[in-house]
């Protein structure tokens, strides 16, 4: 016999303590979807009051001799897993996951390990059948994460997530404050200078990357507004983006000095009246356009045999413009 069933139906018995429970289950009605009980039907004057109550407490307390009370570990099986259904639609889903998952962190540095907060993105590849990915199983691969974030933490990650979510493809980004000690250059006073970092692992097509990049702020100065001005030089801060896929390990802080020693000058976050002097001339002598940035990185990073691929961006937000003056260059050296 067929009937029609509302969201919320009551199926077949089962035996908790060798004692027969009738249990409520959630069913997902799609295109009149039709259930049989397996033994018999249970009709609505069937239902115990007050059931659906009590199963919730029955974690929290200790079953008394009433079938009315169900071991949830017992009966777990009956709840639907909706996300494992097939989809019908015949669309693939190229990522599904989580993002802007904050969690404290640690990220190796040549010092070792330092702590940090972090902003994290994980995504698997969806097949075209599969309704839904498993949402917090991403969470828990993150927690249960001890090491330190590098480029071999991001590669063994996505293993795990790939063999956890089982799927082929997949992607995560983690994005996180990362600082240095620097020493000013006539003081000699220490200070943190903080930089943002960020990997990428990535697998596409049965291929992996994985990709630590830095953003780096310098100052910069203007060419043309040295030579044509009698005294002064228009200068700003800039940023330097260093994206590497390498085949050896690089430090984060050799990274960032890729950055730092192509541009006009470098910063500190503490200076006195006689660093302040240093940087103000330092930058007057060694002026650049965006253009010599950026090609000033890519020549380093082309002499680096542990280099396989790079993208380099340098951005001046221009101080005498309300616009920024920019240039980038990738360029993957297995092809070359």
């Amino acid at each position: 016999m067929e009937t029609r069933h509302s969201f919320f139906q009551y199926l077949p018995i089962v035996f908790v303590d060798d004692r027969p429970v009738k249990v409520p289950t959630f069913v997902i009605s799609s295109s009149q979807i039709l259930y049989h009980s397996l033994s018999n039907e249970i009709s609505r004057s069937d239902r115990p009051s007050g059931l659906c109550r009590r199963a919730s407490l029955a974690a929290h307390s200790s079953p008394p001799s009433s079938p009315s009370y169900i071991d949830m570990d017992k009966t777990s099986n009956v709840l639907p897993d909706v996300q494992n259904l097939i989809d019908g639609r015949n669309i693939p889903i190229d990522r599904v996951g989580i993002r802007g998952l904050t969690v404290p962190l640690q990220v190796q540095s040549v010092k070792g390990a330092q702590p940090t907060v972090a902003k994290v993105c994980m995504c698997v590849g969806l097949p075209a059948d599969k309704r839904g990915t498993h949402m917090s199983r991403f969470v828990s691969l993150i927690a249960d994460n001890h090491a330190p974030l590098s480029s071999d933490m991001m590669r063994e990650t996505l293993e795990k997530m790939l063999t956890l979510l089982e799927a082929e493809e997949g992607y995560i980004e983690i994005s996180c404050p990362f600082f240095v000690t620097k020493t000013s250059p006539m003081s000699k006073l220490k200070s943190l200078m903080n930089y943002d970092v960020r990997f990428l692992a990535e697998r596409v097509g049965g291929k992996t990357r994985v990709i630590q990049e830095v953003t780096v702020p310098v100052t910069s100065l203007c060419p043309c507004s040295r030579e044509i001005s009698d005294y002064g030089a228009h200068n700003q801060r800039s940023h330097i983006v260093v994206a590497l896929e390498l085949s050896e390990p690089i430090s984060l802080e050799e990274q960032i000095r890729f950055a730092e020693t192509s541009a006009s000058c470098e910063l500190w976050s503490r200076l006195k009246r006689n660093d302040e002097k240093f940087v103000t001339e330092f930058a007057y002598d060694h002026p650049k356009f965006v253009e010599d940035i950026i090609r000033d990185v890519c020549k380093q990073l082309n002499a680096d045999d542990r280099v396989l691929w790079y993208r380099a961006e340098a951005e001046n937000f221009e101080s005498i413009h309300n616009h920024s003056a920019y240039a980038t260059i990738s360029r993957d050296k297995r092809l070359a």
